[in-house]
């Protein structure tokens, strides 16, 4: 069996990663592949180059410049917020997750994979209208119908989301029992050196591991890890 895996470097993506070596086992081939889009934290590419290399894969990298369409936080228009908002906070980056899995789906169509894996989750995501189940399934749907190989053979690829209905802390959790190297990772949406501590990202991902009953493996700006 083969699959592609969008690994961004950040935690959810580097669980999935190694969630989709244990399904498949060590005969599947495995296709990470990383997307940058102009966002200001990409200190992502190389952390995914290390998960992908733990794995024993190559990363295929691509950069579609998103950034000079759209506005977000992430992209450099606005503040990134230290605090949680109503709403769809200033974070998200519209239609990302369509785009991405429309380019993992022709990329799975050319290397002949069965399967896209990806670290969606709704339940720390929740204010993310394109990290919901119900996104997942139409797009998987619409995307197989623009298929040459399900529109001639039937064959669907499918959309494989492991960690949708999981915590943060339940994600570490099962990450730690595959294994995951979780100081490779990163999640800070700052992308310095450091993680900040302060940004919507690394407050989930602290009380994460806060959850899990464990340290955080990488580090903090003002030693934030406690």
């Amino acid at each position: 069996m083969e699959a592609v895996i969008l690994l961004s470097g950040g935690l959810d993506s580097a669980v999935t990663a190694y969630q989709a070596r244990q399904t498949l086992g060590q005969d599947g081939q495995l296709f990470p592949l990383n997307i940058s889009y102009g966002q200001i934290h990409e200190k992502e590419k190389d952390c995914a180059t290390r998960i992908a290399s733990s794995l024993g894969c190559d990363l295929r990298w691509i950069f579609v410049p998103i950034h000079s369409l759209v506005k977000s936080s992430l992209t450099g228009t606005g503040k990134i917020p230290s605090k949680e908002v109503e709403g769809i906070p200033s974070t998200w980056v519209p239609q990302r997750n369509s785009i991405f899995l429309a380019l993992a789906f022709a990329y799975a169509e050319t290397v002949g994979a069965e399967y896209i894996y990806t670290g969606f989750n709704s339940v720390d995501y929740s204010g993310y209208p394109d990290c919901r189940s119900e996104f997942v399934s139409q797009i998987q749907i619409a995307l197989n119908l623009a298929s040459k190989r399900f529109i001639e053979n039937g064959k669907e690829i499918k959309i494989v989301t492991p960690l949708m209905f999981l915590s943060k802390g339940e994600i570490i959790r099962v990450g730690l029992n595959l294994g995951v190297p979780f100081q490779d990772t990163t999640s800070c949406y700052q992308g310095r050196e450091k993680a900040c501590g302060v940004c919507p990202s690394c407050r989930i991902r602290l009380q994460g591991f806060k959850d899990a009953g464990r340290a955080d493996f990488i580090e903090y700006e003002g030693d934030m890890n406690g």
